[in-house]
């Protein structure tokens, strides 16, 4: 199964969001400072939910619980004119009691039932980590001939289990290379 173009790109855009929150200039984590603050201003940001959902759908951070993740599998594999609106996941997807007074000021703008669709299937990408951008792993039910334990729906969607330690090595030194050849001091 392919992600659909619309999700291959607004994943990269999504992550890219909240990769700019996680961190201050100093490296410490300000993730939950930075998503508290973007969701005490839902008012203002609801004018970009359509030229910029990524920007509005990080105040969704960890706001879903995923019943049926099939059915966001298929959602993902669709272009935003073929999405259903949120009330139509009843069942598939749900929020967190946190959400759903932010949630209920995005449902009441043009297009925020459709943005609520659009926001679920990004965390849904981000939560499960799928090792690429352009392909989700088969779902159980077309996974022919299988015998891959179908208890966990999740199952195989995580790349913890290819990482390499010795790529993020490599990784944090080319990154430090680089900002030392731009007249910064390296860290120890």
């Amino acid at each position: 199964m392919k992600l659909s173009r619309y999700f291959s790109d607004l994943r990269s855009a999504y992550e890219a969001e909240l990769d700019d929150l996680t961190s201050d200039s100093e490296g410490k984590d300000v993730l939950k400072k930075r998503l508290a603050a973007k969701r005490s201003e839902i008012g203002f940001l609801v004018q970009m939910l359509s030229y910029s959902p990524e920007m509005v759908a990080v105040v969704f951070h960890r706001a879903f619980r995923f019943a049926k993740p099939a059915t966001m599998q298929r959602l993902l594999t669709l272009q935003p004119e073929a999405l259903p609106a949120w009330p139509e996941l009843a069942g598939s997807v749900a929020l967190e009691s946190w959400a759903e007074p932010v949630a209920r000021k995005v449902l009441a703008e043009p297009g925020g039932p459709a943005f609520m669709t659009v926001a679920a299937c990004l965390e849904f990408l981000h939560a499960h980590g799928f090792a690429s951008a352009d392909a989700l792993p088969k779902d159980a039910d077309e996974d022919q001939g299988s015998s891959r334990d179908r208890d966990d729906d999740d199952a195989g969607l995580s790349t913890d289990d290819a990482h390499d330690p010795t790529d993020e090595r490599s990784l944090d030194e080319a990154g430090a290379d680089w900002l030392a050849e731009q007249g910064f001091e390296r860290k120890d």
